[in-house]
C-alpha cells in the first residue's frame, strides 16, 4: 500500500471512530468534531460529513439489500461501515469502488465479528449497482 493508500486507510479507520462516538453518545457528528483535542485529517472530515449527509439514502440502499434482517439488527459497526462505504462512493470525486469496497471489509476484520467481513462484501457489492 502506498503513502496515500496509508493515509487514507487511517482517515477510515478514525472516520469510523467518530461515527461511533457520535452513534453511542447520541450527538452529531460536527459536535463530535469540534470537541476532539486534534483536529483530524481532511479526508477523515469528508468521509464522516458524506456519511451523515447521505446516511438515509444509503441506509435505504442498505435495507433493500438485507435478506430477512432490518437495519435495527445489524450490529452497530457493521451498519457503521456500511454508511461510512456508501458515504464514501458518493463523494464528489470518490476512490474506487473496489478500494472503498477493499478498505470496508478490512475495517470489518478487524473491528467486528468473524462473518462481518463476508456479509459487508455481499451487501456492499449488491449496493453499488443501486448507487451508479
Amino acid at each position: 500500500m502506498g503513502e496515500l493508500g496509508t493515509q487514507r486507510h487511517q482517515a477510515r479507520e478514525r472516520a469510523l471512530e467518530i461515527l461511533y462516538e457520535a452513534t453511542i453518545k447520541e450527538r452529531p457528528v460536527a459536535q463530535i468534531i469540534q470537541n476532539l483535542a486534534l483536529a483530524p485529517d481532511p479526508y477523515t472530515v469528508a468521509i464522516v460529513l458524506a456519511c451523515e449527509k447521505h446516511r438515509p439514502h444509503a441506509e435505504e440502499v442498505i435495507v433493500r439489500h438485507l435478506e430477512d434482517w432490518t437495519l435495527e439488527r445489524l450490529a452497530l459497526i457493521d451498519r457503521l461501515i456500511l454508511t461510512m462505504a456508501i458515504g464514501e462512493l458518493l463523494l464528489d470525486d470518490p476512490p474506487p469502488t473496489a478500494v472503498v469496497l477493499d478498505e470496508a471489509v478490512e475495517l470489518a476484520k478487524v473491528y467486528s465479528t468473524d462473518g462481518s467481513a463476508s456479509f459487508v462484501n455481499g451487501v456492499l457489492a449488491a449496493c453499488v449497482d443501486d448507487l451508479k
